[in-house]
C-alpha cells in the first residue's frame, strides 16, 4: 500500500502512535499466546505489529489454516487499519480489525491474550470529549482517573475488560505507570484482577528517537487475583530480550499505596532503603513542616527586577520585596545568605519583585501603565485578580527546595529571608523544629538515604529530570529531629567540608561526608544504599543522552 500523504510523524504523535520495535513485540506475543486456538486482540493496532507476530505465534503452534476468528484489532486511524488489514491477508491471515475509538466500546472478556501498545498522549493534549471517553470507559472497572491521566492508563484499564477469565495482558507502557500519582488506581486495579503481574524494566531506550522510558507489562490470570508481589525481570534493550529466563525473576511487594518506583532497585537496594525508612532514625519531611508552592506572578519578565532595573525606574521600597531569583541553581548551597543575595543582585539576577503593598508610589504606577501599555494584565493569572499587579503574598519560607533536579533534590535554608516564585517550593517548619531546622536540616538532608528517597518519592522524566511536588515532598524521607539534634555538634563539625564539596559541584561526595556525621557505626546497609541511589541518578543521565 502506497505511503498516506494524510498521514506523517507528527500526526501520530499527536495522536499517541508510537509503533513497537518488532522484537519488543515479538517477546510480548510469545510470552501471550500460548496455545493454536488462542483468540487475540490488539487494541489501538496501528499497522499491526502485535497482530503480524500474533499470526506467526499462532501458526507456528498449528493453528488452522489462515487463522479464521482468531485475531482481532482496534485502530481509530482508517489507513492504519487498512495498512495492518492487507498486511495480514497478504499472509494469509482472515483478520478483523473494527475502525474507531476503542475506549467507546462496551468490553467483551473474549480474549485469551490483549496484547499492544497503548497510544500514549500526555494530560496536557488529552482533554475535551477524549478524556471524559477515557474516564468513563476505566469507570467501568471502578477505576476513577484524575484529569492529570495520560492516555495509556485509561487503555490499560479497559483493555484488562477484554480479557477472558484466566487470559493475559501484555501492553508495551511508559515506566511514568511505576512513579506517577494518577496511575495508583490502575496499579491496584492489576493488582487486585490478576493472579501474576510481571514487569519487565529497561536500561535503555526502546523507542528510537522517542525519549520516554518504557515498561513491558505482562499480567496473567485475569479474574484470579489479587496477588501481593510483583514478578521482575530487567535487561538492556529490546535485542536483549530474548536471553531473559525465568531464573532471573526477581519477587517484588509494593507496601500498601506506594509507588512501583522502588521495583527499580535490585533486591539489596529493596531491602536496605525499606530498613533504614522504616527506623525510628528516618521520618518523611511532613513531620518537620508544610512544603508549599511558590509565588505566581502571571509574568515574570514583568513582575521580577534586577537591583538596576529598581533604581533605575525609582521604584520605593514599598514597591518591591526581596527575591530568591527565578530557578535554583542558585539553590544548590547549604543556604542562600543576605551576602550570597547581594552576590546574585550584582550579577545581573533578579532579586527583587515587584508588587505594591499599599498604595503604589508615583514610579510604581508609571511602571503599571507601561506594564498596561504591553497587556501583561491579560495574562490568566493576572487577569483573575484585583488588583492585576499585585502578585498573590507569600511569607518567605524556612528552607527552599528545589524541584527540578539534574543530580538531585536539595533543602536550602533561606537565611536571607526572601520569598520565593513557583520555580522552586517552601518549606515552613513546625515550630518546635524551627531552630533545628533553619540550623541542620539542609545539611543533614544530604544523606544517601534521603537522596534515594527523592529519586523514589519523586518522578524521573525525559531529559533526565527529577521531578518533586510539594505532596511527594512530604514522604521525602529526612533524619529525624532526634537524630539530627542528637549529631549536632558532628553535622557542624563536616559543614564547611560539605560546603566546599558543593561548591565543587561534589554532591555525592558530601553524602558520604554527611553520612560519616549522623553515623559512627552506620546501622544501615549504605553500601547498598548508595549503589541504588547511583542506579536511579545513572538510569536518569542515560536516558537524557540517548540517541
Amino acid at each position: 500500500m502506497p505511503p498516506n500523504p494524510h498521514d506523517s510523524p507528527a500526526l501520530r504523535k499527536a495522536r499517541g502512535a508510537f509503533f513497537t520495535p518488532e522484537l519488543v513485540a515479538r517477546y510480548v506475543t510469545e510470552w501471550a499466546i500460548r496455545s493454536a486456538t488462542d483468540r487475540v486482540l490488539e487494541p489501538s493496532c496501528g499497522e499491526a505489529a502485535f497482530l503480524v507476530e500474533a499470526g506467526r505465534r499462532l501458526d507456528g503452534l498449528g493453528a488452522p489454516k489462515g487463522l479464521p476468528g482468531l485475531l482481532h484489532g482496534a485502530e481509530l486511524h482508517d489507513y492504519s487499519a487498512a495498512t495492518a488489514q492487507a498486511l495480514l491477508r497478504r499472509q494469509g491471515h482472515d483478520v478483523r480489525i473494527a475502525v474507531g475509538d476503542f475506549l467507546r466500546c462496551e468490553p467483551e472478556a473474549a480474549y485469551d491474550a490483549v496484547i499492544g501498545n497503548p497510544p500514549y498522549v500526555r494530560y496536557q493534549h488529552f482533554s475535551g470529549e477524549s478524556r471524559a471517553v477515557a474516564q468513563r470507559a476505566a469507570l467501568r472497572a471502578g477505576v476513577a482517573l484524575t484529569n492529570l491521566a495520560s492516555s495509556w492508563a485509561a487503555f490499560t484499564v479497559h483493555s484488562a475488560l477484554h480479557v477472558r477469565e484466566g487470559g493475559r495482558l501484555g501492553l508495551v507502557l511508559p515506566a511514568e505507570m511505576l512513579s506517577v500519582n494518577y496511575a495508583a488506581p490502575v496499579r491496584e486495579f492489576l493488582m487486585q484482577g490478576f493472579r501474576r503481574v510481571r514487569l519487565v524494566l529497561f536500561t535503555e531506550r526502546v523507542f528510537p528517537g522517542v525519549m520516554e522510558d518504557v515498561v513491558l507489562l505482562m499480567a496473567e490470570g485475569r479474574g484470579q487475583g489479587p496477588t501481593d508481589h510483583c514478578e521482575l525481570l530487567q535487561t538492556r534493550n529490546g535485542e536483549t530480550l530474548s536471553a531473559l529466563v525465568d531464573g532471573d525473576i526477581r519477587r517484588w511487594s509494593p507496601a500498601g499505596d506506594e509507588r512501583w518506583s522502588g521495583a527499580l532497585l535490585d533486591a539489596a537496594g529493596q531491602s536496605a532503603y525499606a530498613a533504614a525508612v522504616a527506623s525510628s532514625e528516618f521520618l518523611p519531611l511532613a513531620e518537620w513542616g508544610d512544603t508549599t508552592l511558590g509565588m505566581v506572578t502571571g509574568n515574570n519578565k514583568y513582575f521580577t527586577l534586577r537591583g538596576d532595573d529598581v533604581r533605575r525606574l525609582g521604584l520605593e521600597e514599598a514597591d518591591v520585596v526581596r527575591l530568591s531569583p527565578p530557578g535554583s541553581r542558585h539553590l544548590r548551597q547549604l543556604s542562600l545568605t543576605a551576602s550570597g543575595l547581594e552576590a546574585l543582585d550584582r550579577g545581573g539576577s533578579a532579586t527583587w519583585l515587584f508588587r505594591p503593598e499599599g498604595r503604589p508610589s508615583r514610579a510604581a504606577i508609571k511602571y503599571i501603565a507601561a506594564g498596561e501599555k504591553t497587556g501583561v494584565e491579560t495574562a490568566y493569572k493576572c487577569r483573575v485578580r484585583s488588583p492585576w499587579w499585585r502578585v498573590p503574598y507569600l511569607r518567605p519560607a524556612d528552607l527552599l527546595l528545589t524541584y527540578m533536579n539534574a543530580d538531585t533534590a536539595r533543602l536550602c535554608t533561606n537565611a536571607a529571608g526572601v520569598h520565593h516564585l513557583n520555580s522552586v517550593h517552601g518549606l515552613y517548619l513546625a515550630g518546635e523544629h524551627r531552630r533545628l531546622g533553619r540550623d541542620l536540616l539542609s545539611l543533614a538532608s544530604l544523606n544517601s538515604v534521603s537522596l534515594l528517597g527523592a529519586e523514589l518519592v519523586g518522578r524521573s522524566y525525559g531529559g533526565g529530570v527529577l521531578k518533586i511536588e510539594p505532596r511527594e515532598a512530604d514522604r521525602w524521607p529526612m533524619p529525624s529531629p532526634a537524630l539530627v539534634d542528637e549529631r549536632r555538634g558532628a553535622l557542624c563539625g563536616v559543614r564547611r567540608r560539605v560546603r566546599d564539596l558543593l561548591s565543587a559541584g561534589r554532591v555525592f561526595d558530601a553524602a558520604e561526608v554527611v553520612d560519616g556525621a549522623l553515623w559512627d557505626q552506620p546501622a544501615h546497609d549504605l553500601a547498598a544504599i548508595r549503589e541504588s541511589r547511583a542506579l536511579l541518578h545513572d538510569r536518569r543521565v542515560a536516558r537524557s543522552r540517548s540517541k
